[in-house]
């Protein structure tokens, strides 16, 4: 059975997508089947992943509107070696339609329950705002990944983010848990981000990922040629922290 794990964070700009990207392609070169959800309205992790959002002949948005399946909406980054349900700007319209649909907040956690035995993980890229499309990744989802940047206002942003997922768990996800925090963009040279990297080890204690993604120009180059840092650039110290973060995440679900 998949183990899902949204990739979140109400704070835009913290690097939830390239995350999402590639972990998902960290964890295929250690030979894991992985499916990656892209709910995000601008297709950033549908592109980063190769595939041309402009092309779909259908998406996560007729999936969640019962109107295709994951199997045939979803496609196969040959530059990741996974497999993406990809997304586009019709997504945005679906906030409006599913509001008078059935099990609204768990139309995304039927779709996938269809191919999760083809899987070992289904990462799914929420956009960055508590939204029905937030709610769905929430309820399908085992766990959540929060990538958050050393800086004052991630921390600001955290506490609303903690607050949502005690709210999921409670009432529409019992499985709902925070897998972990993981420090991206990591500076070492600013005496602010080693603070607030501290402060989030001292109060979350091991919920705080080990491994820490530094900031990198060659991950921030990656998706204009459609791929993930880990295979655009196998050697940069941001594609390495990304397949060490895989490793992490792999031996850190043998504990859960």
């Amino acid at each position: 059975m998949a183990k899902i794990f949204c990739v979140a964070n109400q704070k835009g700009g913290v690097g939830k997508t390239t995350t999402a990207v590639n972990l998902a392609a960290g964890l295929a070169k250690i030979d894991q089947r992985v499916l990656l959800v892209d709910l995000d309205p601008q297709g950033n992790a549908t592109m980063g992943a190769g595939i041309n959002k402009a092309e779909l002949e259908s998406s996560v948005y007729e999936v969640l509107l019962g109107l295709a399946d994951v199997k045939t909406a979803r496609k196969s980054s040959e530059t990741g070696g996974f497999d993406v349900l990809p997304a586009n700007r019709e997504l945005a319209g679906a906030e409006v339609e599913m509001v008078e649909l059935d099990n609204r907040e768990k139309r995304l956690k039927d779709a996938i329950n269809a191919v999760e035995s083809e899987y070992d993980f289904v990462l799914i890229d929420c956009p960055p705002a508590l939204s029905m499309l937030t709610l769905n990744g929430l309820c399908a989802a085992h766990g959540v990944i929060i990538p958050m940047q050393c800086e004052y206002y991630a921390l600001e942003g955290l506490s609303d983010l903690v607050n949502t997922i005690k709210k999921v768990h409670g009432k529409l996800n019992p499985d709902l848990r925070i897998i972990g925090l993981l420090r991206v963009m990591f500076d070492p040279r600013m005496t602010l981000s080693q603070q607030v990297s501290a402060q989030l080890e001292q109060h979350f204690g091991d919920k705080v990922f080990k491994t820490i993604i530094p900031r990198n120009v060659r991950l921030a180059e990656a998706p204009s040629y459609g791929m993930p840092g880990v295979t655009f650039d196998p050697s940069s110290k941001g594609a390495q922290a990304y397949i060490s973060f895989g490793a992490e995440m792999v031996e850190r679900i043998k504990t859960m």
